[in-house]
């Protein structure tokens, strides 16, 4: 009975639809009348009449020009309901392939981006995460995504305007939407697009199990209506105040909603995994997961995307679990919108090469033509990882990001000084002095690894620290760093765990500091990020790191690379007071004795480098 219900309303909506059309439409002559009722027709049989598969309700229905607006909501399972949006050509009936964008964010500009793919010679979608716009369902960033994406595509592929093929693309939370919708691969899913995605877990909230703050007003702006909070979400100073109230309090990382005033559900859920656990996992691809990915892929990122971590995640494990991928890179000098959009002139700071800038979302609909409909394959995508070297104005292409580098320098740390820095050197030194550094939670006064964050890019000194800075010999020539630096840390502490930062600089011949790439990690989870390991106190550690940001640029002759090795201790993520309790109980009271870290100078660093 149900269904018959929904069958009737679908063909009064419909109904609707012809008379709000005719309605806004000044016809004289009754030929062209006719004509507009015989389209309308047509798009009550196309779009309304369900298949008995169909579990669909168009609550809304408009025409805007040459487009038919739908807004639409699917049952993609028992008492679940996504809403969205779909845009078609009025005149065109046709089957067509369809390009996708599934969100969290629920603007009122999402409409031009629907109609931008009908003017393409699509049909243009998108719904919206579990919760959001008409949805009745509670709101749950990340956890149901995987699935929900599936039962979309599936509605999706079994409508007469379909013509069975699906593109998906978008960046940041849209970006992993896409590699959730490859956890399971629907086969009408052929392609997807994603930009400076994000990977749940360990690129936010985590970086390399360390929390970290810029998540946790995301949460108020996705998760208190049925749109976006932008009231609560963008205020930054609140949220700013809270971080540093929280940090001169002593309080336990747990207790920041207590700080803010406010409480911060889906912040709770969160650091409740501190591990990359099984809640983390069901949440995209895991492992042989990605073995199964056999769709061709275009992804977008940039050397300065805060979540170019995650989203280089996906791309190099798709290729290591399945050697056949055909999942193609671009890269350049953008920051997170950047990687979207196509970057900017400046970016903070720095100028970029003429040729630097792209026009991403051209280029997206040129590998749709490419995948979706026999076209020419995007003329920019000349190997598998296509890259811009900073400084250059040129663009390179290689097989993998492995091969952006033909050769590695590897620079051992020192406890011998050139100048004001610790030397940073090609041959490991026969003594093995530590270098000790300690570090008294209890004095919030002072704050370690300050100089992590690229902004500027281009500095022209360091901000005070008390962790360790080492300096290379100046380049003979220019050299091309190109990919991401790696290196093992060997160290002892007095405590249980310790969460650890490296930078990476060029010092330009200028004396100006050149921003290139940072890191930052949790020794506990440094060999495991599923399983914390506990430190055993004054005993030698090995920590290895290579999740790192990759990039391309020429350095200068006459330039060096300055390293600055810290603990990761500020207002801005976790503390870890290196008890071996959960971090995110520890307190100030847990200070008690202060840190003492032991550097040994067996410890290095590895550059990538493209050698011509």
């Amino acid at each position: 009975m149900e269904n018959v219900f929904r069958y009737l309303e679908f063909n009064i909506k419909s109904t609707q639809i012809c008379h709000t059309y005719l309605k806004h439409t000044s016809f004289i002559k009754t030929r062209s009348i006719m004509k507009n009722l015989f389209i309308c027709l047509l798009i009550t049989l196309v779009s309304c009449t369900p298949s008995k598969e169909e579990k669909i309700a168009v609550i809304s229905s408009k025409i805007d020009g040459n487009y038919v607006i739908e807004d639409i909501l699917i049952e993609t399972e028992k008492d679940v309901f996504i809403s969205g949006i779909v845009v078609r050509n009025k005149e065109d009936l046709h089957p067509k392939p369809v390009i996708l964008q599934h969100t969290i964010y629920v603007r009122d500009r999402d409409v031009n981006t629907l109609k931008h793919a009908v003017d393409k010679g699509y049909i243009g979608i998108i719904t919206y995460s579990r919760g959001k716009y008409k949805s009745p369902n509670k709101i749950f960033p990340y956890e149901n995504e995987a699935t929900d994406t599936y039962g979309v595509i599936d509605w999706i592929s079994k409508q007469k305007w379909c013509n069975g093929k699906v593109g998906m693309y978008g960046g940041s939370y849209n970006g992993f939407t896409q590699w959730a919708a490859t956890k399971k691969l629907h086969p009408a899913l052929k392609t997807i697009v994603p930009a400076a995605a994000n990977r749940p877990g360990n690129g936010l909230p985590m970086e390399n199990n360390v929390f970290i703050n810029p998540n946790y007003e995301w949460a108020f702006l996705v998760g208190n209506n049925k749109t976006l909070d932008t009231v609560v979400g963008n205020d930054r100073q609140r949220f700013r105040n809270m971080q540093f109230s929280w940090w001169n309090s002593g309080s336990a990382y747990q207790k920041m909603d207590s700080i803010d005033g406010t409480s911060n559900a889906f912040f709770q859920r969160w650091i409740s995994h501190p591990s990359y656990d099984e809640y983390w996992q069901r949440m995209i691809p895991y492992k042989e997961e990605f073995a199964k990915i056999d769709i061709p892929i275009l992804t977008f990122d940039g050397y300065y995307n805060d979540s170019q971590c995650s989203n280089l995640y996906f791309h190099r494990q798709h290729y290591k679990y399945n050697k056949n991928a055909e999942n193609y890179l671009i890269i350049g000098a953008y920051d997170h919108f950047g990687s979207q959009k196509g970057g900017r002139k400046q970016l903070r700071g720095y100028q970029l090469d003429e040729n630097g800038l792209i026009n991403p979302l051209e280029i997206t609909y040129q590998w749709f033509d490419y995948i979706l409909k026999n076209g020419q394959k995007p003329i920019i995508l000349k190997e598998k990882v296509n890259y811009q070297v900073m400084g250059t104005n040129t663009w390179k292409a290689s097989s993998s990001i492995d091969a952006m580098r033909n050769e590695t320098l590897k620079l051992f740390l020192t406890a011998s000084k050139s100048g004001e820095y610790f030397q940073l050197v090609k041959s490991q030194q026969k003594e093995l002095k530590p270098l000790t550094q300690t570090i008294d939670f209890k004095d919030t006064e002072t704050s370690n690894n300050n100089n992590s964050y690229p902004d500027p890019i281009i500095e022209n000194e360091l901000y005070p620290t008390n962790g360790y800075t080492f300096i290379s010999k100046p380049f003979e020539k220019d050299t091309y760093i190109s990919g991401s630096f790696s290196g093992e840390l060997i160290f002892s502490i007095n405590k249980k765990d310790v969460d650890v930062g490296v930078t990476l600089f060029e010092v330009l011949p200028n004396g100006k500091l050149f921003h290139l790439s940072e890191y930052i990690g949790r020794a506990s989870y440094a060999k495991d990020e599923t399983t914390r390991n506990l430190l055993t106190p004054n005993e030698l550690f090995t920590f290895p790191f290579s999740n790192t940001r990759l990039i391309s640029k020429k350095l200068q002759k006459g330039s060096r690379l300055l390293v600055i090795v810290d603990v990761n201790r500020n207002p801005f993520a976790q503390l870890n007071y290196g008890t071996g309790k959960e971090i995110s109980e520890e307190t100030i009271k847990d200070a008690s004795e202060p840190l003492k870290i032991e550097w040994f100078t067996d410890s290095y660093i590895k550059i990538p480098i493209f050698k011509i």
